[in-house]
């Protein structure tokens, strides 16, 4: 334990912000690191919180064998003498690993060398296949590698930046932020925002183009016509450095040659594509930013290939401004790509279909065991263990029951399967729950290794605790079973620096410049200078300036044989489910502001679940009376393969024809609003990747007789719900929950539950008109539990109760609590500002009261974005559209 500031890194997306850790009063107190080049000393309200989520809450501090705790050593013979078992009887490729852009560089090595090259099974993969494995492959065809062209500076020199499939305000605030910051610098600077949504990063763009999902090919390749037509074509590096561009110019001509035409299918006016293709042409310095809107999706190889010849026919990449820019959502992703944690390549990116990339790869690791073909992909790994063939997989620090599609049949795949090991830092989670063995593996501030972000920055995690518990960071756990399975010499590792090293050492080995990875110039560093590493921008050649390194192709070459780029002939393709009469409208999937992905860990800190505590759907007002569905009311949301409930927000951010809901809550957390149960696996034929931004659903009014808020704190169990949420707040949780039993029935099965017999005041409350029932009680001035139910309640945020089980309340409070006369005056707005938690009510009399017409004042006033800023752009919403009459009884208000 240390009470020293610690540099590290951000345990959240592909940003990959540095951050500056210590801890004081045994809490981790963190602050943006000002000198780390990715977000200069910016975090969003996730990043703020890390120093939360090390703790004991919810964390699995021992092994598990079958439900009972067992040792390391019990565990890990387990795993080795089945692995033995099953390799004997079915042969290696019966053993499946799925791993996680969570995982560390190190952990990801040595997970892939003992698979690839000592099981010799090739089916590891990861969850980076659900986010940006359409990107890779379209690299590797157009580049010959899966290469980043650009970096994060790039977004300050250039003259447009066109954000494609990504709301990034919200799942990459800090770059956001960053764009923000130079248009402030820079006001001649343009914004064009791709997106079906209205989305807060779509409100603040200077162009909005929001196109009909999945027209995204058709779009790039009107601009790649319109670019002929108006002459802006870069002839000189098309002739020079590219091939093929003449089919994927005719290709592009035949398809999008009716500009009126094409702004039909894109469901947008031909204004609006022209304004955009103008802006794209005139544009000397052009950034594309893409994100899961591009890569999720049946033909999302094809999407991204066609960004990609736009840059190309225009050669602006390699340049100061210039490039496409795939943004990754997990802070190692680009780390696991790198050693080939994905099944369609080996390691350091070396390739299947290079006999050279082999039989090195073999020497080094001095195996006779490597895998020759390419293995099985996400949605195929759990296929094959659900049909039998996959006899044990080990799944690391990833939730596959709800981030795959067709949660339904990867559960019955894990049920299938003979063994199934999970590691994982949290003890509750939907995979967890069908794991035979359970791994205790060590979370952010425990563990230590490398990380590499977005723009190809590799920047250290570093330890600032020792693990908790029994918990031990994943390339111990991995080595310790690849030992015992007879592979001591290859997994003697001393310390991650050791992994590290040689993995370092495989990327430059015979390298000469014909692979874009290579980290020669860490071979033979010295424990004291990995621990004193500084972010570096790969590539880093040994005897080379790191300054000349941070844009790929400057020099026109690319590592395909030709050393030149190849344009990739691309034509629409629809989505491979369609509309129709049963399921009319298309539904789309994403994140929110303030949390991560399953909400394994981000769940248990309640300021991050104040700004939406609840999941939703959005659904368009012309829509929702089409479909008789009421603002805030539960729905139900049908597509061929499952059904979920919902609470509906009637909103105009979304076109009428589509739906969105976000992607985050799971089975421990919610009765039935887990997306992935509605999305079929559907994937693209290049990358592997599912389609889950476009399912066709059917959507209409889920019958219930009441609803309940519940303050406890201990669980409830919820066999009882037909609807509940749960949300975890300060001493215990708060629960949303609807019934189809009356108010009545239904609060008297909620009492049997909360057992009040020890409380030293207790109360209720019954409106007989209205069918309210509340109740309440306390000891030693401590509340214990109390109930709302009414058969509807307003569903704002709900900030206030969040606090009510610290506070000291004294009988006469809580009988106002019970008591005041209408229960929807107790509720309270939307909190905005996590950091800071400042209501959205506050902040629109605060604007209103002091005439404020700007972010810094309102910040100032209110402290609201005054931290990370993930705020300000609803702040700048606000600014717009609220009256600034104090007497104003605006909607906002």
């Amino acid at each position: 334990m240390t009470n020293t500031w610690v540099k590290t890194t951000c345990a959240f997306c592909g940003v990959g912000c540095g951050v500056e850790a210590r801890v004081s009063n045994n809490k981790i107190i963190v602050r943006g690191d000002k000198q780390h080049p990715a977000n200069f000393g910016r975090l969003c309200s996730k990043g703020m919180a890390l120093g939360e989520i090390v703790n004991n809450k919810g964390r699995l501090l021992q092994p598990y064998i079958e439900g009972k705790t067992t040792s390391w050593q019990s565990a890990i013979v387990k795993i080795a003498t089945a692995f033995k078992q099953i390799i004997d009887r079915f042969g290696p490729e019966a053993i499946g690993f799925y791993l996680s852009g969570q995982l560390l560089t190190e952990d990801y090595y040595v997970a892939n060398k003992l698979m690839k090259g000592f099981i010799g099974s090739p089916n590891i993969d990861t969850n980076s296949r659900l986010c940006m494995s359409s990107s890779v492959a379209a690299h590797k065809r157009a580049f010959g590698s899966d290469t980043v062209p650009g970096c994060y500076e790039d977004l300050e020199k250039a003259e447009l930046i066109i954000i494609t499939g990504a709301n990034l305000a919200w799942c990459h605030p800090v770059l956001y932020q960053r764009i923000m910051a130079a248009k402030q610098q820079t006001p001649n600077l343009k914004i064009v925002v791709i997106d079906p949504r209205k989305t807060v990063t779509a409100q603040m763009a200077d162009l909005h183009l929001p196109i009909q999902p999945g027209t995204d090919v058709l779009l790039f390749n009107g601009l790649l016509h319109y670019l002929f037509q108006v002459k802006k074509l870069n002839h000189h590096f098309i002739q020079q450095h590219t091939e093929g561009f003449s089919s994927t110019l005719h290709a592009a001509r035949n398809e999008a040659h009716d500009l009126l035409f094409l702004a039909k299918q894109l469901a947008v006016s031909s204004d609006l594509v022209t304004q955009f293709y103008h802006w794209f042409s005139e544009a000397d310095k052009v950034v594309t930013l893409y994100s899961q809107g591009i890569n999720q999706s049946s033909c999302g190889t094809d999407k991204v290939n066609s960004i990609l010849n736009c840059h190309l026919a225009t050669g602006k990449i390699g340049k100061p401004g210039c490039g496409p820019f795939s943004l990754t959502g997990q802070p190692n992703a680009m780390g696991g790509r790198e050693v080939g944690g994905m099944a369609n390549s080996l390691a350091a990116h070396l390739e299947f279909n290079n006999s050279q990339h082999y039989d090195l790869l073999s020497h080094f690791w001095q195996t006779d065991k490597l895998v020759k073909q390419p293995g099985l992909k996400a949605v195929d790994l759990f296929d094959a263990a659900a049909k039998g063939k996959i006899k044990a997989i080990w799944i690391m620090g990833t939730n596959p029951v709800v981030s795959l599609p067709n949660s339904h049949h990867v559960i019955a795949a894990l049920k299938n399967c003979p063994l199934v090991v999970v590691s994982d830092c949290m003890f509750e989670t939907d995979t967890n729950t069908y794991a035979n063995v359970l791994l205790p593996a060590a979370g952010w501030g425990e563990k230590s290794g490398m990380v590499t972000n977005s723009e190809r920055r590799i920047s250290r995690q570093r330890s600032l605790i020792n693990p908790i518990g029994e918990a031990k960071p994943d390339w111990w756990i991995i080595c310790q079973v690849a030992k015992q399975m007879g592979f001591s010499q290859a997994f003697s590792y001393s310390s991650e620096a050791d992994i590290f090293k040689e993995y370092a050492a495989l990327t430059g080995l015979k390298n000469k410049g014909t692979r874009d990875l290579d980290l020669s110039l860490f071979t033979n560093l010295t424990t004291q200078e990995y621990h004193d590493f500084t972010p570096v921008q790969w590539p880093a050649i040994k005897n080379t300036k790191q300054s000349n390194n941070k844009r790929f192709f400057a020099d026109g070459k690319f590592y395909t044989q030709t050393t030149k780029a190849q344009f990739i002939t691309v034509s629409y393709k629809p989505p491979a489910t369609k509309t129709n009469s049963t399921y009319p409208l298309i539904f789309n999937t994403g994140r929110i502001r303030d949390q991560w992905h399953t909400m394994t860990r981000t769940s248990f800190i309640p300021k991050l679940c104040t700004h939406t505590p609840e999941p939703y759907v959005h659904i368009n007002s012309l829509d929702a009376t089409t479909f008789s569905i009421k603002h805030d009311e539960l729905v139900q949301l049908t597509s061929h393969i499952g059904t979920l409930i919902t609470r509906a927000k009637v909103s105009e951010k979304i076109l009428s024809g589509q739906v969105f809901m976000p992607m985050h809550w799971t089975r421990m957390l919610s009765s039935s609003s887990h997306v992935s149960q509605l999305i079929a696996p559907n994937i693209d034929p290049f990358s592997g990747q599912p389609e889950s931004k476009y399912t066709p659903v059917a959507i209409s009014p889920w019958q219930y007789s009441c609803e309940a808020i519940v303050v406890v704190r201990e669980k409830l169990t919820h066999k009882h719900f037909d609807y509940w949420i749960k949300q975890h707040i300060k001493g215990g949780y708060l629960y949303r929950l609807a019934s189809r039993q009356s108010p009545e029935n239904f609060y008297s099965k909620l009492l049997t539950q909360l057992k009040p017999d020890s409380a030293s005041s207790r109360l209720a409350f019954y409106d007989k008109t209205e069918q309210e029932f509340r109740y309440g009680f306390i000891n030693d001035q401590q509340l214990h539990a109390c109930i709302f139910i009414a058969p509807r309640l307003n569903h704002f945020d709900l900030a206030w109760l969040n606090e009510l089980l610290t506070l000291n309340l004294q009988p006469a409070l809580l009988h106002r609590l019970i008591t005041n006369n209408k229960t929807n005056a107790l509720f309270t707005e939307k909190t905005l500002c996590a950091c800071k938690q400042v209501s959205k009510k506050t902040i629109c009399n605060t604007i209103r009261q002091l005439q404020l017409d700007n972010t810094t004042a309102v910040s100032q006033a209110t402290l609201a974005g005054s931290v990370c800023g993930s705020c300000i752009p609803e702040i700048q919403i606000l600014l717009d559209t609220q009256p600034l009459s104090a007497n104003s009884n605006s909607k906002s208000s």
